[in-house]
């Protein structure tokens, strides 16, 4: 079990838990918060979608004005669904989104950080090993 957090996300990974092996939350100062289970496959996916956008907010950082702000967008197939992601601030700092909509008879998500606590998430996201899933010996025979 792999258990990463601070000030206002948290990131669990858990590969005993199948199919749902990563929590993942975000929160305030003040108690207000939200956390949701992920499939190995969603949060693959968030992280590599995270991974892409800060990318993205890099490579175009140094172009940006003092007072001009940006957003970027991604979506992305996730399952039978679809993940969007962004990513909005400037030069200096940024805020992430994400919602997932699901496939049909499947529950959805929308979730984010704020700026101080989403570039150390993203740091956790993309230092995340999924392990593969625990043999669980119905397949043995």
């Amino acid at each position: 079990m792999q258990v990463l957090e601070g000030k206002g996300w948290r990131l669990d990974h858990d590969p005993a838990r199948h199919p749902f092996v990563v929590l993942i939350g975000g929160g305030c100062e003040h108690g207000a918060g939200w956390a949701v289970e992920l499939s190995a496959a969603e949060a693959t996916a968030l992280a590599a979608g995270v991974g892409r956008l800060v990318a993205q907010h890099a490579a175009l950082a140094d172009a940006l004005m003092d007072e001009e702000s940006i957003d970027l967008e991604l979506e992305r197939p996730c399952g039978d669904g679809v993940l969007w992601l962004a990513l909005g601030g400037d030069r200096r700092g940024w805020a992430l989104r994400f919602v997932l909509t699901p496939g049909p008879g499947q529950r959805g998500v929308e979730g984010g950080w704020d700026a101080a606590a989403s570039a150390p998430l993203a740091a956790a996201l993309a230092a995340l090993v999924l392990a593969p899933p625990p043999a669980t010996g119905a397949d043995s025979g």
